[in-house]
């Protein structure tokens, strides 16, 4: 009698521990977790620092990342914790091209807030299954788009005078052939125009470049303020207005 009474015990604990499966899998890819693109964020330090009204020591001259985020989910997997130990091998990198310009010696604290928001989504691909996969395809997109190196030859720099967004953009397009998503500070009190902040590229889920907009798609805000701003002081980025920004040298706040 033992064996039949195992014998009618497995397939039961077998299909408890695929239901189990199926609805891990369904929670990972529906509703707020679905995604279609992902989006490498760079930002201009000098910006950062006048977002968050910090008086920052000495930030980067040069754009730096603030994340590869997936575009439509958040906080995938809240027990997958940051662990530093696991991208220690990258930390030489990390501190020059994703450093947190607001707090310089404690970089992980924003490492830690891009992992578990946004880290733990875009892991749903096999090439960023991993804390070290993920923070180490980050800098190597980072490297490969070169968007310093780029904005240099295009003459677009930090300057005292305005440029046009449509200049910028179309200026990145040729160069890119995609479409980006450029972001600015709106201007505040006292300001002519808007504030250069951030540029986005995206992705397809095979890494490859594409449009970060497509035709008739609605204008948005930047889904994600700075985690020092926590005050919630001043206005955060958004889609820049078609019309002159400035882009501010690092030494230069004010305009």
């Amino acid at each position: 009698m033992r064996p039949r009474a195992l014998h009618g015990v497995l397939p039961g604990a077998l299909c408890l521990a695929l239901w189990c499966l199926c609805g891990a899998l369904g929670l990972w890819r529906s509703g707020n977790h679905e995604w279609k693109k992902l989006i490498m964020v760079h930002h201009w330090p000098t910006t950062v620092c006048k977002e968050i009204e910090n008086d920052c020591s000495n930030p980067p001259d040069y754009w730096t990342i603030h994340g590869l985020w997936p575009d439509k989910s958040e906080e995938c997997n809240r027990s997958w914790h940051f662990n530093l130990e696991e991208i220690k091998d990258l930390l030489p990198d990390m501190k020059i091209y994703w450093p947190d310009v607001t707090h310089p010696p404690n970089h992980s604290h924003f490492w830690k807030h891009e992992w578990e928001k946004h880290g733990t989504c875009a892991a749903q691909l096999d090439a960023l299954n991993s804390q070290k996969k993920y923070f180490g395809k980050s800098l190597d997109l980072y490297k490969d788009l070169a968007l310093n190196s780029m904005l240099q030859k295009l003459g677009i720099k930090p300057s005292i005078n305005y440029y046009q967004i449509s200049d910028i953009k179309d200026a990145l397009a040729s160069v890119y052939g995609v479409i980006p998503k450029v972001q600015c500070l709106p201007p505040r009190e006292g300001e002519e125009v808007q504030t250069l902040g951030q540029i986005e590229l995206c992705l397809t889920k095979g890494l490859q470049l594409r449009n970060c907009t497509e035709p008739g798609e609605p204008r948005s805000r930047r889904r994600d303020a700075w985690p020092a701003r926590a005050t919630g002081q001043g206005p955060g980025l958004e889609v820049c207005e078609d019309g002159p920004a400035f882009y501010p040298p690092p030494d230069e706040t004010h305009h």
